[in-house]
């Protein structure tokens, strides 16, 4: 599920304020306003206005942020899949599972 980045469609830092948001929608609309420049799509203005709706509002902006933060850990998660050799997938039998576990929780317990 990939979808658009408003923080790049508006031109602004993912750390901006709503000012910052603001001014740069407020720039960006007067730029491509179907008024002033007629080589515009609307698409391109449907996209400006959803970045705006989404960054604008703190709720939709913070939903926003934590689905891209998902999908870049899922994106990282999914190279470092592909990245790995075949023969490094080593399935363990049941036994080495537990007897791991154990292991594993024998140093918990110690530290």
């Amino acid at each position: 599920m990939s979808f658009a980045d408003y923080y790049a469609i508006l031109g602004v830092p993912h750390n901006a304020s709503l000012t910052q948001i603001k001014r740069a929608y407020r720039r960006l609309a007067r730029l491509y306003h179907p008024d002033l420049n007629r080589q515009v799509h609307e698409e391109h203005i449907k996209r400006l206005n959803e970045a705006y709706d989404v960054l604008s509002d703190f709720r939709k902006r913070a939903i926003y942020d934590i689905q891209q933060l998902e999908e870049m850990r899922h994106a990282i998660i999914m190279d470092a899949l592909r990245r790995q050799p075949r023969q490094a997938l080593h399935r363990m039998s049941w036994p080495e599972g537990i007897s791991g576990f154990f292991r594993e929780l024998k140093r918990g317990l110690q530290d």
